[in-house]
């Protein structure tokens, strides 16, 4: 007890100096004492206050009289507050109406300055956002212009730079949601204007590479004319120009060409005047921009990898003429300066390597094609034309940094089907000279006649220049003519051997190649088949045999003609050389046997119409008819043989040869038939007088033997041919009677 009692006095002093807010925790330790502890404390408190009301009366007791003191005074000036309150109020009512104004004014100027301020913030942003929407507006400009490259810029400015200044208001985020669909329609319309581009050059393809070979063409002119200039010998004629500058005749016409080639190449359009290459370039940019260039470059390749099929594919009918052939080519080269241009003007949108394989495709097609194509040209000219073709395609393609010697590879293999078509018609026009021949020697009545026929033939003969017009040339019409016609096939192979960069002296081996081909294989062909013809008698195989043999002789001059059309020295060694000798010797080999042939058939003719009566009892005291005629038939076509060259001694030895052999192969033959009458088995039997008069005719042979129709033949030689059947007569003879007894088997 003794104990609570300085608490509750010490819990009281804190409520007493405590502010009224904190006495919570002070009384709730009141509570949280002892039991009772609350009642002791309000007994203690209840005397606390005692002493307090005790303390207050003592302090009112003290000061009452200064109270009411106050009070009176104060009752005093309440007339006083009473008055200043009416004079308060009225100066109040007074200030009251007086501010009014001032009040409503102060309102109008707060009103004013607020809006000033909003105008002033509304200025603020304004000026923040008139760029972004300037810059917006910019953007619909540029692509309502289709300035697609600089719109996709001004969308980077606007993202980067424009819209984070503005980002909280709604505009933005509506323009910002527009930025990736205006992007998608900006990739859209230049991929259009890209597949406008592809099919743009699709179709002007031709046009380009008909100019870039055109161009290629021209300065392959002027080079050649460039070369030729320097070649020429020294010792030139010097000219004074405008300038009084000297200058040589040839600087002075490789000006002239110069500016002819100049004022030409201002005429001929480029790849840039054809086609616009500007969509090709914009969308390259855009895709680039956009962060998309690798799908550009694939959509780029694929396509013009379909557009490289297409060109590659030719027309069914292509080989028919030369502008199918040059449709083609244009297309190709086109294609490939397109390639090479794009290749040179942009970065990355294709590669060498690219081109490359793109040509290394593209080559082995066109390679397919020609072969294919080629084959079926029947006309030399046109594949002349060809030939000329793929050099003017390879070269300007080369020009452009594609390889092209598989071309040139190429070239070779057509030239062996252009010398094929060349001699098939050389052929029809060796045929169609021999059939127009009319063989017999060329007449000629004087000397302007004369030196035209030595003009187009190297005929050569003293003792027939000794003699006076008119006079024979021995050889026919057609050795000129054949002679002319070899040397335009010569021309007409030399122009297919120009251009394929090889040197003269490969050039000169393939031309006597080609005429190796056509004098061992066409015309060998065309002599062998006129020899065969049934309407070809002895007097035409004498005059074949006769110009063969100066057809020979010119060989050597079409082996200097080939050497100076191909300008190589006198002294170089040939692979190959010119067989004519070969085939024309074979052709008078076939043309004597056939002679020989000829006048033994013509002998079994005569023998045919022999009509021997076995059983004669006299003989009719002369030969028989069908005996004397064949004699005489001999003796003319002996005479024919006169006409064989004899102008030296070569050719006399070998018209001696030919004539005796003919005349020894119709005795002989003759001879033969004679004796298979009388060895024939259904020969039973034959009369003195039939003996005699077969002899007869025996003896015919022989004085026809004796009177030497052929010159040259040594004693009785030719008379040896009739000996069997001599022997055989005389041997029936002596011996008549049944024909078994007197035939003697051999």
């Amino acid at each position: 007890m003794a104990e609570s009692l300085p608490e509750h006095e010490r819990i009281l002093q804190e409520i007493e100096s405590t502010e009224t807010a904190c006495v919570g925790p002070t009384l709730r330790s009141v509570y949280d004492d002892q039991p009772n502890a609350h009642q002791k404390f309000m007994e203690k408190l209840d005397a606390c206050i005692r002493n307090h009301d005790r303390e207050i009366e003592k302090m009112c007791n003290f000061h009452h009289q200064g109270f009411v003191d106050a009070i009176t005074e104060l009752l005093k000036v309440r007339a006083d507050a009473e008055k200043l309150k009416v004079q308060v109020t009225d100066t109040n009512r007074r200030l009251q109406d007086a501010g009014k104004e001032v009040i409503a004014q102060t309102e109008e100027i707060i009103q004013c300055r607020l809006q000033q301020r909003n105008i002033t913030t509304v200025v603020e942003k304004l000026q923040l956002c008139l760029p972004v929407l300037e810059m917006y507006s910019k953007l619909k400009e540029q692509m309502n212009v289709k300035r697609y490259y600089s719109a996709l810029k001004t969308m980077e400015q606007l993202e980067n730079i424009c819209f984070p200044r503005v980002s909280q208001y709604r505009f933005c985020q509506i323009m910002i949601e527009n930025l990736p669909k205006l992007r998608e329609e900006i990739k859209e319309i230049s991929m259009s204007d890209l597949k406008d581009f592809l099919e743009s050059i699709r179709k002007h393809s031709d046009k380009i590479g008909e100019t870039a070979m055109k161009q290629a063409q021209q300065q392959k002119t002027f080079n050649a004319a460039l070369q030729k200039q320097n070649n020429l010998s020294y010792g030139r004629n010097v000219y004074i120009n405008n300038d009084g500058v000297p200058e040589t005749r040839n600087e002075i016409v490789l000006k002239q060409n110069l500016e002819e080639e100049e004022e030409h190449e201002d005429e001929v359009l480029t790849a840039h005047d054809l086609v616009d290459f500007s969509p090709v370039y914009r969308c390259l940019h855009i895709y680039s921009v956009l962060g998309d260039a690798e799908t550009f470059e694939n959509y780029y390749r694929k396509q013009r990898r379909k557009q490289a099929r297409l060109v590659l594919q030719p027309q069914s009918n292509m080989h028919e003429t030369v502008e199918g052939y040059r449709r083609y080519f244009s297309q190709i080269v086109g294609f490939f300066v397109v390639e090479d241009h794009i290749l040179h003007v942009t970065q990355g949108l294709i590669t060498r390597a690219y081109t490359d394989e793109l040509w290394n495709m593209a080559l082995s097609k066109i390679i397919a094609v020609l072969r294919t194509h080629s084959s079926y040209c029947t006309d030399p000219d046109l594949v002349l034309e060809l030939k000329n073709l793929i050099v003017v395609f390879a070269d300007t393609l080369q020009g452009y940094g594609f390889p092209v010697n598989r071309l040139f590879d190429l070239l070779f293999e057509i030239r062996d089907q252009y010398n094929e078509t060349l001699l098939k018609k050389w052929a029809v026009l060796f045929r169609d000279i021999f059939e127009a021949d009319n063989y017999s020697p060329i007449p000629v009545s004087n000397e302007e006649e004369y030196k035209i026929v030595i003009s187009k033939f190297p005929f050569q003969d003293p003792e027939l220049d000794k003699q006076c017009f008119p006079k024979k040339l021995p050889m026919s019409q057609s050795v000129p003519q054949i002679y002319i016609q070899v040397k335009e096939f010569i021309y007409a192979s030399l122009k297919f051997s120009e251009s394929l960069h090889r040197s003269s002296t490969e050039i000169d081996d393939m031309l006597r190649k080609s005429t190796n081909l056509l004098l061992t294989r066409t015309l060998s062909s065309c002599l062998q088949n006129l020899i065969k013809k049934p309407h070809i008698g002895l007097t035409e195989l004498v005059q074949i045999i006769i110009n063969t043999t100066h057809l020979e002789q010119a060989c050597k001059y079409l082996e200097d003609f080939i050497t100076n059309i191909t300008n190589i020295s006198q002294e170089t060694v040939h692979t190959a050389r010119l067989y004519g000798l070969s085939t024309f010797k074979d052709a008078r080999h076939a043309a004597e046997g056939e002679i020989y042939t000829k006048l033994n058939q013509k002998i079994d003719e005569f023998i045919q119409l022999a009509d021997y009566d076995w059983t004669m009892t006299e003989p009719d005291g002369r030969a028989s008819g069908y005996l004397m005629d064949l004699i005489n038939f001999l003796r003319s076509t002996f005479q024919v043989f006169t006409h064989l060259p004899n102008n030296n001694n070569d050719h006399a030895a070998m018209s001696g040869k030919v004539a005796q052999t003919a005349c020894m192969s119709a005795c002989q033959h003759l001879s033969t038939s004679l004796m298979q009458m009388l060895l024939d088995n259904d020969l039973k039997q034959i009369s003195m007088g039939a003996i005699q008069q077969f002899n007869l005719d025996v003896i015919q042979c022989e004085l026809f033997a004796s009177s030497e129709p052929v010159p040259g033949f040594q004693g009785e030689t030719l008379q040896l041919a009739f000996i069997d059947i001599r022997q055989k007569t005389q041997k029936s003879s002596l011996n008549h009677g049944h024909f078994e007894e007197i035939k003697v088997y051999s």
